[in-house]
């Protein structure tokens, strides 16, 4: 997949190299439109050349697993229409582990795979707007945020602090 994919930004030759020319210098004036002219400027390696027997260059960083515990709360909700919304936001969203609700709060723990914490606190902040209409969520807000790495939570359950709540798995009342 990976070939196939550097086969599509490199205009379908894997062995074609992208470059850039930089146009020589600035000086406020409006030059001609179109390309430079051939042999001005310098040439960049947008990605650096491959030595047959070299080592692969390291792709992205690689996603890891975050636990995330996400509070909501807002005016008083039917409670069947609220567990209706959260086992639809459960069957929607993957990785999740556990909802516990009472009329006017929730509480929201699952798994997140993000490349690091900032990006697995923005989707956590996300989640409820994304799916307040899919899922038919009421119009809470977010009143809590709890974000750790798969390390710690298991080091914190391993020590007996912040242990699966006691129903684990499915949308339960408080």
């Amino acid at each position: 997949m990976e070939r196939r994919r550097e086969a599509a930004l490199t205009g379908g030759t894997a062995g074609r190299r992208l470059t850039s020319i930089d146009g020589g210098g600035d000086d406020g004036a409006a030059g001609p439109a179109g390309p430079p002219p051939q042999g001005s400027g310098t040439v960049h390696r947008l990605r650096p050349e491959r030595r047959p027997g070299s080592e692969p260059p390291t792709g992205p960083e690689q996603a890891r697993l975050w636990h995330v515990v996400l509070s909501v709360a807002g005016p008083v909700t039917p409670l069947s229409e609220l567990r209706a919304g959260l086992e639809r936001l459960a069957h929607d969203h993957s990785f999740f582990l556990t909802a516990r609700y009472a009329a006017d709060h929730a509480e929201i723990r699952y798994w997140e795979q993000a490349r690091d914490l900032h990006d697995a606190a923005a989707i956590a902040l996300r989640l409820w707007g994304e799916h307040k209409v899919t899922a038919k969520l009421p119009p809470w807000e977010i009143v809590g945020l709890e974000v750790v790495d798969r390390a710690t939570y298991h080091k914190r359950v391993a020590e007996g602090f912040a242990g699966p709540p006691p129903q684990l798995g499915g949308v339960h009342p408080y």
